[in-house]
């Protein structure tokens, strides 16, 4: 078809000659390998430059705790066990006897205590109204409760 030998001479190598060359791929190489070679010794000139200027002082032992307190407000290292403490001393207070006035006679009781006296002695009641007489009335509800003869309270004290 076509005579080989008027054909250009990349197609007779096989491949295109022209594009790449060996000694522009090795100066990029080597480019790359002095960039990095000058970064590491820049890094290196910065890090013995922080060494001498800022010593550290010596390493912190495990063993011990040597670090200084920060000024006052501090924040609190210990949370969990801060919230024990603070709950174990409200739960003291609501569960024992104690003080609130002595000089008034006013005492704590335990929160067991109290409800039990409560379901004994019962809730205090307001009064209603007082009668013109200076009587206080009872409430319908309550006095049709206490009579066993009257259908129901609460039927009666709707109406």
């Amino acid at each position: 078809m076509s005579d080989p030998e008027k054909l250009p001479e990349q197609h007779r190598l096989g491949y295109e000659a022209d594009d790449i060359s060996f000694g522009r791929l090795l100066g990029f190489a080597a480019g790359v390998a002095g960039l990095v070679i000058l970064g590491v010794l820049a890094s290196a000139a910065v890090f013995h430059f922080f060494v001498r200027n800022q010593p550290l002082g010596p390493p912190a032992s495990p063993f011990e705790d040597i670090r200084p307190m920060p000024p006052e407000p501090r924040l609190q290292t210990t949370a969990p066990q801060d919230l024990k403490h603070y709950r174990d001393g409200q739960d003291q207070l609501l569960n024992t006897y104690g003080w609130v006035d002595s000089q008034n006679g006013v005492v704590r009781i335990p929160v067991e205590r109290a409800m039990d006296i409560l379901l004994q002695k019962g809730y205090p009641v307001r009064g209603s109204s007082q009668a013109a007489g200076g009587a206080m009335k009872a409430p319908r509800a309550a006095a049709d409760a206490s009579h066993p003869s009257s259908g129901s309270a609460v039927s009666e004290g709707r109406q």
